[in-house]
């Protein structure tokens, strides 16, 4: 019986890489927040998490190239997200709500997450807070 073993390696940054803005961000309910994410050059894949106190991270979407390939955790309408020419990727969320606050997370992998081996870069990206 053959065996196969699928690897994906992940390696966790707060300096290098992927790189974000803002790094904080406190806002009133009812205003925009955009969140910017610069993926490491080369990279193809590009992912949204949000995590909340007490949390773990939960995904949000995600893109290959500058396609959205999968939109199932965006929460609601008023959470938007691009990633044009396949280059860096906006996250805009619209009236911000008490509940928005978190900490937003951005990852880039190499290859297709259908691909065996893939090496990706989470960082940590912002963290919002609505009051």
């Amino acid at each position: 019986m053959q065996r196969w073993l699928f690897l994906c390696v992940c390696v966790y940054h707060t300096h290098a890489g992927v790189s974000q803005s803002p790094r904080h961000k406190v806002t009133k309910r009812g205003q925009n927040a955009v969140l910017r994410c610069d993926p490491i050059s080369g990279h193809k894949g590009l992912y949204w998490y949000r995590q909340t106190p007490g949390q773990g991270p939960a995904f949000l979407m995600s893109f290959l190239n500058e396609r959205a390939a999968d939109k199932s955790g965006m929460p609601s309408e008023r959470f938007s997200a691009e990633r044009p020419q396949g280059s860096f990727s906006t996250l805009e969320i619209h009236s911000l709500e008490l509940g928005d606050s978190a900490t937003y997370l951005c990852a880039s992998i190499l290859h297709s997450p259908a691909e065996p081996l893939a090496f990706c870069t989470l960082t940590f990206l912002s963290q919002l807070r609505v009051f």
